[in-house]
């Protein structure tokens, strides 16, 4: 989609804190962290919500999924982490772009 931001950092169009990339998924640090580790992973394809998911993307969220563990590792998170994934706008989502939130290791540096 042209006006999706997580589109567009996908594409290399806007910068993003890389953290991996893939043929389908890139993991990027947030922007706006909850924690001193906040890092995104989207698929490149878009999907505007988990709700959107069909059978078909089955192997791709889990993907992403499996990813979280591997990447809390590399990020620090040993004694453990959280993943968020918000879906709709009932559901806390602000980017309509499907993501899965990993984040941990307490308040971010600077924000109280």
């Amino acid at each position: 989609m042209s006006d999706c931001i997580f589109c567009k950092i996908a594409a290399g169009q806007l910068p993003g804190s890389k953290v991996y990339e893939d043929d389908e998924v890139l993991a990027f640090h947030d922007i706006h962290p909850f924690a001193r580790v906040h890092v995104l992973i989207i698929p490149k394809l878009h999907i505007a919500t988990l709700a959107d998911c069909t059978p078909e993307h089955e192997r791709l969220l889990g993907k992403m999924l499996l990813l979280a563990p591997r990447l809390a590792k590399e990020q620090g998170l040993d004694a453990g982490f959280k993943t968020l994934i918000n879906t709709g706008r009932g559901g806390g989502q602000e980017v309509f772009h499907l993501h899965v939130h990993v984040f941990g290791g307490g308040d971010p540096v600077g924000r109280s």
